[in-house]
């Protein structure tokens, strides 16, 4: 791990969080500058820069329950699932070079500032569900190619 990653220092218990889950996988925690209420990273304990570093086979099952356990703790917390912001920054507006899915409720509250900054499929914020299917296109773009050697 990175020693100078602030979410690996996190995971290793060397720097403080409000954590709210963990397990052998991933840790979640509250996001110190909240964009609402119940704001919360899930953060995998393997050191992972960003979205570009998954791939459908090794990493399906770590982003699956990235989402759930993040939407089990936005409402175990007492938040909206139903009112909900989650997804990734995009390279280069990363500010933690560490892979975190952030999970925003009640997202109707955030500021127009959070708006913009968490603002689904734009250059900079995506949703889970845009990263699934693009680590699916690459998956059949990869066996495509694959099949032509």
């Amino acid at each position: 791990m990175p020693s100078k990653c602030i979410f690996c220092k996190i995971i290793t218990k060397s720097a403080p969080a409000d954590i709210k889950f963990e397990n052998e996988n991933i840790i979640i925690f509250k996001d110190i500058k909240p964009a609402a209420q119940h704001h919360y990273l899930s953060v995998p304990k393997e050191h992972l820069k960003n979205v570009n570093s998954l791939s459908k086979n090794d990493h399906k099952d770590l982003l699956d329950e990235m989402i759930s356990e993040g939407k089990r703790i936005v409402e175990q917390e007492g938040g909206d699932t139903n009112d909900l912001r989650i997804g990734f920054h995009l390279p280069p507006f990363n500010t933690v070079d560490h892979l975190h899915l952030h999970t925003i409720s009640p997202a109707s509250s955030m500021s127009l500032l959070h708006r913009v900054m968490f603002q689904p499929n734009s250059w900079w914020f995506t949703t889970v569900e845009t990263i699934q299917e693009r680590l699916a296109n690459l998956d059949v773009a990869t066996t495509k190619d694959n099949s032509k050697l």
